[in-house]
């Protein structure tokens, strides 16, 4: 039996198979985007393989390990470029001879991390042999203080606190350590856990004012409030340094406007205008709060 075809149903035929491979097409690339997930700031990403994207053209996409450099911080080390395919991500170019490290900063956008599959397809190995380097010195307290210090520098501290107390049990008075610990708890509003932290700090070094600085803070966060008068008051005496006793200062001025106390209020806004520079945040606050007064 034979069966003849028109010129108008062969276009029909023709018209369903475009649509049906048009549709395809469209399934494919939506489905590529969810190849790669952008949505890990590069703090969380460290030892890894991540997947890049340019801020000028999001269809560019560089492959690259993140890593911290003990002195640099946060540092991207590009390995290649890649492409999205209907059957994953492949390599698409590598810069010969080429060492090229990209230091991080807070506005660094978001990267995808690569999963272990993703990983073998490039052929890429679990972690590159010249990660050695900046590792060898992984289990000194001095590196672990570092490693808190560059989380706790760009915001991170909810992964500053392993490095830092893995120190801690190791050697709690290294210099720098105890600073880098109490100001993680303080930052993640563990203020109970900063304090005996920072007693003990204060007992190995009293002349310390940045101990006295966390420590007032974690008492006038706990409504401790004379307990934090007293200490930034031996903070403010013993610092050299006027923004330091300014953001004492202002942190009670702040404590008493709240609670409504003018006497104590006045004492700390005066101190605070005495070591602010003119202008400075510190000072626009205290002038806030004094407009503010009669009005809250």
């Amino acid at each position: 039996m034979s069966i003849r075809i028109t010129q108008a149903q062969l276009m029909k035929k023709l018209s369903t198979l475009f649509t049906i491979l048009f549709i395809t097409n469209i399934s494919f690339a939506q489905k590529d985007k969810t190849i790669l997930k952008f949505d890990k700031k590069y703090y969380e990403a460290v030892d890894k393989w991540v997947a890049f994207t340019s801020d000028k053209d999001d269809s560019e996409i560089s492959i690259n390990f993140i890593y911290i450099d003990q002195q640099a911080g946060f540092t991207m080390n590009y390995e290649c470029d890649a492409v999205i395919t209907s059957d994953g991500l492949k390599k698409e170019k590598t810069l010969d001879n080429t060492n090229l490290k990209i230091r991080l900063t807070p506005n660094t956008g978001k990267v995808a991390i690569l999963t272990p599959a993703q990983v073998k397809e490039l052929a890429l190995p679990e972690q590159p042999d010249w990660l050695k380097i900046y590792k060898r010195d992984a289990e000194k307290v001095s590196y672990l203080t570092r490693m808190g210090y560059h989380y706790n520098h760009v915001g991170a501290s909810q992964f500053a606190l392993k490095p830092l107390l893995k120190a801690y049990e190791k050697d709690p008075h290294f210099q720098g350590l105890e600073f880098e610990l109490s100001y993680a708890y303080n930052a993640l509003k563990q203020y109970e856990k900063a304090i005996p932290v920072l007693k003990k700090a204060i007992e190995n070094n009293p002349e310390n004012y940045y101990f006295f600085r966390e420590l007032g803070f974690s008492y006038k966060n706990l409504n401790r409030i004379e307990d934090a008068e007293a200490i930034y008051q031996r903070g403010i005496i013993l610092s050299d340094n006027n923004f330091e006793k300014s953001e004492m200062a202002v942190n009670m001025a702040q404590t008493y406007f709240e609670l409504r106390n003018r006497e104590k209020f006045d004492i700390w806004a005066k101190l605070t205008r005495e070591y602010a520079e003119k202008g400075s945040r510190y000072a626009q606050y205290i002038d806030y709060f004094e407009s503010k007064w009669d009005k809250k």
